[in-house]
């Protein structure tokens, strides 16, 4: 079919293979790189849709299985669609629900049909083609639409993930074929498992199917840090230069550091908001318990000079308090405050890359982090 069209983005910056761009959606444009907070159930947990866009996010991730199931096409759709229903005037994508059709359904199989699974909610019997996840997703009227792929179970043999490989090929072919351009982008998402010759050939036939933007999939899933930049390295450089790329499920500030520098351009990860209701604070150079004992008469605020709420408002000593006494506002606070930090980073990145210098930053950014010692923050 050739390529889809490359109007949804545009690359503003290099330097070296880090690139800087903005992304052209229905509800405005993004800046890239970009992280986007995770939405699952259409909120982002502890937080307002006016805190996201305080903090400067104006793209965010929800999910098409977990809205499926719950509240459902038909109350999504009486709203008016996603944005409406959640209230939220920045940018959707919508997730196609693939990895939680693999880990969250009972007796979940897929087939050339598509994966027919019992939900994790009622066990009542489902079954999900790739036509019916693009269906789903223009219902929702999501920006940005993933189709369907098969989340494979890590370590798998190479017969496997070929033989997976060639399913999520052929369901991004018939999710390609459905699609009804407009105003919704559609991407395609590259799977293979730890081989680096089935990461090639998904990347070029996903290419030659063409779509708006293209995703990296089946990472972050228990592999080391070296294997998983190997896996990303085999393809990334085969993607489109004119269109997004995003790696999908990856979030350590440290991924996003090296992932950019690689060339990607969007990701997501629950790591910001789940580390913030385990009391875990990200701060320059790495991140801090606010649990331990040595906070107790700490009136200090958790990252001197950061801008979120809970810094400018209250010190270490009360954060631990709410958290021991599991008041509700403590991972709000936590939330907020780790949130900000995500956002400042891909600041700092996009600015680095726009004033191209972003090693000399990289290599600065790397020094600090080894250097920190969170008992002496």
């Amino acid at each position: 079919m050739g390529p889809g069209p490359s109007a949804g983005f545009t690359v503003q910056a290099k330097s070296g293979s880090a690139r800087a761009g903005m992304l052209h959606l229905a509800t405005g444009d993004t800046a890239t790189p970009v992280f986007m907070p995770v939405g699952t159930q259409g909120t982002v947990k502890t937080v307002r849709s006016s805190d996201l866009t305080e903090m400067g996010f104006d793209l965010m991730l929800a999910n098409t299985y977990h809205l499926y199931l719950r509240p459902g096409r038909d109350v999504i759709e009486s709203a008016g669609g996603l944005h409406r229903f959640m209230g939220w005037d920045g940018g959707i994508l919508t997730d196609s629900g693939g990895f939680q059709l693999y880990s969250l359904s009972m007796l979940g199989r897929s087939s050339s049909e598509g994966y027919s699974f019992r939900s994790h909610i009622d066990g009542s019997a489902h079954l999900l083609r790739p036509e019916d996840v693009i269906d789903l997703q223009a219902a929702f009227g999501s920006d940005i639409a993933m189709v369907l792929d098969e989340c494979l179970e890590q370590p798998s043999d190479r017969d496997r993930t070929l033989e997976s490989l060639e399913l999520t090929l052929d369901w991004a072919r018939r999710s390609r074929s459905v699609f009804k351009p407009g105003s919704q982008l559609l991407f395609g998402i590259v799977q293979g498992g730890s081989f680096t010759d089935l990461r090639m050939r998904a990347a070029s036939e996903l290419v030659d199917i063409g779509f708006d933007g293209y995703a990296i999939g089946g990472v972050s899933v228990g592999e080391g840090p070296d294997e998983m930049r190997r896996v990303v390295g085999s393809c990334v450089g085969l993607l489109p230069g004119e269109s997004p790329r995003y790696l999908m499920g990856v979030g350590r500030p440290e991924d996003l550091v090296d992932f950019v520098g690689m060339g990607v351009d969007m990701f997501d990860c629950v790591i910001p908001t789940r580390n913030a209701r385990g009391a875990s604070f990200f701060v320059p150079g790495g991140c801090l318990n606010i649990r331990n004992s040595r906070f107790r008469d700490d009136h200090r605020p958790v990252q001197p000079g950061c801008q979120c709420y809970g810094c400018r408002t209250y010190s270490r000593a009360y954060l631990r308090h709410l958290f021991l006494s599991r008041e509700w506002l403590a991972p709000i606070l936590a939330t907020l405050h780790n949130l900000r930090y995500f956002a400042t980073l891909m600041e700092r990145i996009r600015e680095s890359i726009l004033e191209h210098r972003f090693e000399r930053w990289r290599s600065s950014w790397l020094d600090h982090r080894r250097e920190f010692d969170p008992s002496a923050y």
